[in-house]
């Protein structure tokens, strides 16, 4: 009998956003921006709660997002999708990758996914009935990456379904056309259908291009592209993302998608549908923000005897403290919490084998440029003083030693 979903337990990200608001401390864990989205979009939204489009949106969303979600894949990409038949949208990304999972893979298939990953994958896998599988990401030169072999292997003749999440969380790392055309020719050798994340396509660094998967030769007809509002436009809480893809694939994860949450947030997607249409000038500055605020910490990081590694996408920071006696990242994250007011994610939370990543942990940069500098001078300072060791180290009550993998 298959083991119930609630005995996943809570989510790392709740765990230590509980740990940030129990001792005071910046949360640099959870992946959520502290200042608000373009004018455009808080205006637009209000006017459409005024406007009376507070009801129940369509079952693909409203006409306007759809149309504007297409136009911006033709503009950014030159994939061309019809709104009204390739293109749903969802109760953020998050929905959108797991009904994309449960239409396409159940009882006896494999999925894959790379390791680390995004910590909704597993509990989608489980919730279809699949088995997941996994291909590592390992740091080569500074930057993480995965082996080819170590894809062709975790292939085998039940796998149907590749999740490929690029920018990728929690490593930072965005993937190239080599990597991608990798990925392509596992995909068309093997006749799988790729689940595309791609929540953080917009933010981007150092002239580090997005190129989607379903632009690559051969892929359009076999690729469901998943992305969302939330990180591009400060707006998390809003939880509007969609799917596009072809048709059939798309009208499976439809028919998934309306027994989960049919539909929502009908003002908000009027307002993402104007945003998505004005987006350059907040995108870039968003962007040159997010720089900045990452090279503060890479700099404040490293000059204080941390290792960072290439962070070209996203929000977040692979680093570790093994030179400064920290080989657990866990234990690294509660004193960071309880000594040095910050929080950070245990990176081993995010790996299918907890043992894998055990001395890293994420850091957020995607906070207020003021926080984010208060953070950076408290990391600083919380390496320059000794360590507390035994008894007394942390107040009472003790916190969890071992968090749980993510939910």
């Amino acid at each position: 009998m298959r083991e119930p979903l609630a005995a996943l337990g809570t989510s790392v990200f709740a765990e230590m956003t509980a740990l940030a608001q129990r001792t005071g401390a910046i949360n640099l864990g959870q992946g959520f921006p502290d200042t608000d989205g373009p004018e455009v979009l808080l205006r637009v939204a209000a006017e459409a709660m005024r406007s009376g489009h507070n009801q129940y949106p369509p079952l693909n969303g409203v006409a306007p997002l759809r149309e504007a979600i297409a136009e911006q894949r033709l503009a950014d990409y030159g994939t061309g999708y019809d709104p009204d038949a390739e293109v749903v949208v969802t109760a953020g990304a998050t929905e959108g990758v797991t009904a994309a999972i449960c239409a396409l893979a159940g009882p006896g298939d494999e999925v894959l996914y790379f390791d680390p990953g995004y910590d909704s994958y597993p509990p989608a896998i489980a919730l279809a009935g699949a088995t997941p599988r996994t291909v590592p990401l390992r740091p080569v030169d500074g930057r993480f990456t995965f082996d080819p072999a170590d894809l062709a292997a975790a292939i085998g003749p039940r796998t149907r379904v590749i999740v490929v999440n690029t920018p990728h969380n929690p490593t930072g790392t965005v993937f190239t056309r080599a990597e991608l055309d990798h990925i392509a020719w596992a995909c068309l050798r093997h006749g799988l259908v790729a689940i595309t994340d791609e929540v953080y396509e917009h933010l981007t660094y150092d002239g580090v291009a997005h190129v989607p998967l379903a632009s690559r030769p051969g892929m359009s007809e076999r690729t469901l592209v998943v992305s969302s509002a939330g990180k591009a436009f400060n707006a998390t809480g809003w939880k509007v993302g969609w799917v596009c893809g072809p048709e059939h694939l798309v009208r499976a994860v439809r028919t998934v998608k309306q027994y989960l949450t049919f539909a929502s947030g009908t003002p908000f997607q009027h307002a993402v549908a104007a945003a998505l249409r004005e987006r350059d000038d907040w995108l870039a500055t968003l962007t040159a923000r997010l720089t900045t605020a990452r090279d503060l910490m890479v700099d404040a990081l490293t000059g204080s005897g941390w290792r960072c590694y290439a962070c070209e996408g996203t929000y977040f920071l692979q680093a570790d403290a093994v030179e400064l006696g920290y080989p657990d990242g866990t234990e690294l994250c509660l004193d960071l919490a309880y000594r040095g007011g910050v929080v950070a994610i245990p990176s081993a939370a995010l790996h299918a084998d907890p043992r894998d990543g055990a001395e890293l942990v994420r850091i957020a940069f995607c906070k207020a440029p003021e926080v984010v500098e208060t953070a950076a001078q408290r990391l600083v300072s919380f390496t320059t003083v000794p360590r507390l060791r035994g008894k007394g180290a942390r107040p009472c009550p003790e916190p969890r030693t071992h968090l749980p993998r993510s939910a």
